[in-house]
C-alpha cells in the first residue's frame, strides 16, 4: 500500500479545503443556479529549475529504494512493456478529461508507452469508489495505491499478504488505484497525478524536494517538469527489473547524462537528508490525528529541529508556516510574524513559487482583515498566474476572492464583482459542491471589516 495521506498541510486560510462530513445528502440535493460554469485547465505544464545530475541522482535512488516508512526496497521495480490503464467503480464526470491529459502527458514528457483500455484486465485499474469505503480501509488515506490487486474487494483480502506487500515485489504487472468519487474535482485529480506516478515510478516522498508530487507537503498536486524528468529515467532502457540500488546507481549518470544535458553543467546542491523526528514533528503539528497540545508542540519542534539543522531552504519555510497554521485561530498576530518568516525563506529556494503564493493566501488575508486592501492587492498580484499554471483551481479561487475583498475596501465595486464572479467558476472546480463554494466564499468574506 502507497497512501496519500489527507494531511492538513497545504490549504487555506482558517482551514483546508470543506469538509464533506455531515448532512451530505441535503448539501448535494442543493444547486446553486447563480454559480457561474466550473472552469478547466488547458495551459502548458509549468517548467521547474534545471537541476544537477548529481543532485538528480541521489534524489532518483532515494525515491526508489525506500518506502515512506523507512523501510528498504531490495531491487528496482517497474512495468516492462506497453502499460494499459483502465477505470472502474463510479467515476466522476471530471475524471476522464483528467486522465487523457495526464496519459497525453506521460507519452510526451516521461516517453512512457502507456495508454487507457476499456477492457479488463489492464496493467493499472483504477476504481472510483466513495471516500468512506477508503477510510474504511485506510482511515488517514485520501486514496491509495496497492500491487498485484484489481479492485478494493481484492485488496481488503489480501493486505496483509506478501502479495500485496511493496518489500516482496520484484516487477509490476498489475496494481490498482483507489480515488474518491464524491469529492471535488481537483482532489480528485491531486490523487490521480500521485498515484498514477507512484504505481508507474518512485514509492517514497522526500521534504527536501520543493518543485514535485513525490512530497508529503502536498503543495504540488500535478506531476511536475522534475517528476516527468524522474519517471522519464525510470524508463530508461538501460535500467530493468532485479537492479540492486548499487547496479542502478552505476547506470543512473549515464541515464541523466543522456536525457538532461543540462544538469551535467549545473552545480550540485547535495541537500541535507531530512530527519525522521522533524517529519514526526510536522506530522504532530498538521496531521488529523493530532489535538491543539499535540500541534503546538509539533510545530515548535519542527521549528527548532529546522533552526538546529541549520536549514534555510523550503524545510525551513515550511516549519514556520506550519507554526503559522497552529496559532492562526488563537494568535494571529503570532501566526502572521511566521508567515512573514516562511515567506523570507520560500523567496531564497528555486522552486518555491507556489509555496509563496500559499503564504500569500496567509499574509493578504490579514491584510485584508486589518482593512488593508491596497497591501493585500500588492500581495496577492504576483502569485494568481502561478496558481493558474501550477493548476490549482482551490488556491487561484482562494487568491481571487481575496482579491476581490480588497477591491471592495478600495472602493472598486465593479472590479470586485468581476473577479468574484472569476473565483467562483475556478472554486467549483477547486471545492467541489456549491454548498463548498459558498462556504469558501462566505469565510474570505467574514474577513472584511467592512462586512463586520
Amino acid at each position: 500500500m502507497k497512501a496519500r495521506i489527507a494531511l492538513a498541510l497545504s490549504i487555506l486560510l482558517n482551514a483546508c479545503t470543506p469538509s464533506s462530513e455531515g448532512d451530505v445528502s441535503r448539501r448535494v440535493a442543493f444547486v446553486d443556479t447563480t454559480l457561474p460554469p466550473s472552469h478547466s485547465f488547458s495551459a502548458a505544464p509549468l517548467q521547474g529549475p534545471i537541476r544537477a545530475n548529481n543532485d538528480l541522482a541521489l534524489d532518483f535512488i532515494e525515491l526508489s529504494f525506500k518506502l515512506e516508512s523507512g523501510r528498504d526496497l531490495p531491487v528496482f521495480t517497474r512495468f516492462e512493456g506497453p502499460i494499459s490503464i483502465a477505470v472502474t467503480g463510479s467515476p466522476p464526470p471530471t475524471l476522464q478529461p483528467d486522465l487523457t491529459r495526464l496519459i497525453g502527458r506521460l507519452r510526451r514528457e516521461a516517453r512512457i508507452d502507456i495508454s487507457q483500455t476499456s477492457t479488463l484486465p489492464a496493467n493499472i485499474v483504477i476504481e472510483a469508489v466513495p471516500r468512506k469505503a477508503i477510510r474504511k480501509v485506510l482511515p488517514q488515506a485520501a486514496c491509495f495505491v496497492a500491487p498485484n490487486v484489481g479492485s478494493l474487494k481484492e485488496y481488503r483480502q489480501s493486505r496483509r499478504k506478501s502479495k500485496s506487500n511493496w518489500t516482496q515485489l520484484r516487477r509490476r504487472d498489475r496494481l490498482a488505484i483507489f480515488l474518491p468519487n464524491d469529492v471535488s474535482p481537483q482532489e480528485v485529480r491531486d490523487c490521480l497525478h500521485e498515484e498514477v506516478a507512484q504505481a508507474l515510478g518512485p514509492l517514497n516522498d522526500l521534504y527536501r524536494l520543493p518543485d514535485s508530487v513525490f512530497n508529503d507537503d502536498n503543495v504540488h498536486t500535478v506531476l511536475t517538469s522534475f517528476d516527468m524528468l524522474m519517471l522519464r529515467a525510470y524508463y530508461a532502457p538501460e535500467l530493468h527489473n532485479g537492479m540492486s540500488r548499487g547496479q542502478v546507481a552505476a547506470t543512473l549518470p549515464h541515464v541523466l547524462r543522456r536525457i538532461n544535458p543540462a544538469g551535467e553543467r549545473a552545480a550540485a546542491y547535495y541537500a541535507t537528508r531530512t530527519p525522521q523526528p522533524w517529519k514526526r514533528a510536522i506530522e504532530a503539528a498538521l496531521g488529523p490525528a493530532s489535538n491543539a497540545s499535540e500541534r503546538r508542540i509539533g510545530a515548535q519542534n519542527a521549528v527548532k529541529i529546522a533552526a538546529a539543522m541549520g536549514w534555510t531552504d523550503q524545510r525551513r519555510a515550511f516549519s514556520h508556516y506550519a507554526m503559522g497554521r497552529v496559532l492562526q485561530r488563537d494568535d494571529p498576530e503570532s501566526a502572521h510574524k511566521h508567515y512573514v518568516t516562511a515567506g523570507k525563506f520560500y523567496a531564497q529556494t528555486p522552486g518555491t513559487r507556489l509555496h509563496r503564493a500559499y503564504v500569500a493566501t496567509q499574509l493578504s488575508a490579514y491584510a485584508v482583515s486589518k482593512g488593508d486592501g491596497e497591501a493585500a492587492l500588492r500581495l496577492i498580484a504576483p502569485h494568481v498566474e502561478t496558481a493558474r499554471l501550477n493548476e490549482n483551481a482551490a488556491l487561484l479561487s482562494t487568491l481571487l476572492l481575496l482579491r476581490a475583498e480588497a477591491l471592495d475596501l478600495e472602493n472598486r465595486p465593479a472590479e470586485a464583482q468581476a473577479v468574484r464572479l472569476d473565483s467562483l467558476a475556478w472554486a467549483r472546480y477547486g471545492f467541489g459542491s456549491d454548498w463548498a463554494v459558498r462556504a469558501k466564499q462566505r469565510e474570505i468574506a467574514s474577513l472584511n471589516p467592512l462586512k463586520l
